[in-house]
């Protein structure tokens, strides 16, 4: 079955950066398209960035620059590099896969404090 594990979340200061990762598994990695949300408290669940199967990136207006998506395919893995992290950035990151429907990780926590 399809399942989607994130890591790489944590405590960071303003300004300072992390690297979230997805592992997939169960499905065929290199040919699907892979995004990454984020879901804040008290607020709705939504897109961070996106990536096509063929490696075209997309970004919500609110990155700004700061973040990169990019995937490996041999090692099945999806990443979301932060740079420039703003304490409105603090969220539970998910990564979601679209595999006949949509499926997502349990969330790592990105916390952007002094």
């Amino acid at each position: 079955q399809v399942q989607l594990v994130e890591s790489g979340g944590g405590l960071v200061q303003p300004g300072g950066s992390l690297r979230l990762s997805c592992a997939g598994s169960g499905f065929t990695f290199r040919i699907y398209g892979m995004s990454w949300y984020r879901q804040a408290p008290g607020k709705e669940r939504e897109l961070v960035a996106a990536i096509s199967a063929g490696g075209t990136p997309n970004y919500a207006d609110f990155v700004e620059g700061r973040f990169t998506i990019f995937k490996n395919n041999v090692l099945k893995r999806m990443y979301l590099q932060m740079n420039s992290l703003k304490p409105e950035d603090t969220a539970v990151y998910y990564c979601n896969a679209h595999v006949n429907r949509a499926y997502w990780g349990q969330g790592t926590q990105v916390t952007v404090s002094s």
